[in-house]
């Protein structure tokens, strides 16, 4: 009689930030680390231009629409949903998934413009949970001084970023949050990741 093995849900790490935080960065860092040990990984980037709603977020960014912060907060939820059912998929099959931006990014710019966070919290209810949050922390200088030229309209706007930043800094007061100092060389940063996630026995 065969017997089966259960598969182990796999993990979601999320990490979070000012955009030139080095999300991108750091998230290649942490799948190619967990790759290395013999984890099956998956890297989502978020917002996903590349589909109906998120080619609309990108005109809405650069000029090409005006819609009100609840609208493009609802944009932004919306395309997260339309990577829903293959998220459950890989979690369920044991995938970990490391997300380059994610739910916490809509809570912290929808809050620095007024929105309700507990009402950005509870349109994506239904989105699959991080198992970890990594914040990494910059300064709004930093993040300008880092991006001279092309920004968005989110990453033109200082105060907008430094009441971003203090809405990161309430989430990640939370106990599945980690906040890393970004200001460090990359490499110190992945080394603080790393040894962060060593402390959690599920992603070592």
């Amino acid at each position: 009689m065969a017997i089966q093995t259960e598969v182990m849900r796999g993990q979601l790490i999320a990490f979070e930030g000012l955009d030139q935080s080095g999300k991108q960065t750091q998230a290649d860092a942490v799948r190619s680390h967990l790759e290395s040990r013999g984890t099956a990984c998956r890297l989502l980037s978020f917002p996903d231009y590349a589909t109906p709603i998120g080619s609309e977020l990108h005109r809405a960014l650069h000029g090409g629409r005006d819609y009100p912060a609840d609208v493009m907060q609802l944009l932004y939820v919306a395309n997260r949903y339309e990577a829903r059912e293959r998220m459950q998929e890989w979690l369920t099959a044991g995938t970990t998934i490391v997300c380059d931006r994610y739910l916490a990014s809509s809570i912290a710019y929808g809050e620095a413009q007024g929105l309700d966070p507990a009402w950005l919290a509870d349109i994506q209810r239904f989105l699959p949970a991080p198992d970890v949050t990594i914040l990494l922390d910059i300064a709004p200088e930093t993040a300008v001084a880092r991006k001279a030229s092309g920004r968005d309209r989110y990453e033109r706007d200082l105060a907008l970023l430094s009441r971003v930043r203090q809405s990161y800094r309430r989430q990640a007061a939370a106990p599945d949050w980690l906040s890393i100092d970004g200001e460090q060389p990359a490499a110190a940063v992945t080394a603080a990741v790393l040894t962060a996630l060593a402390t959690r026995p599920a992603l070592r």
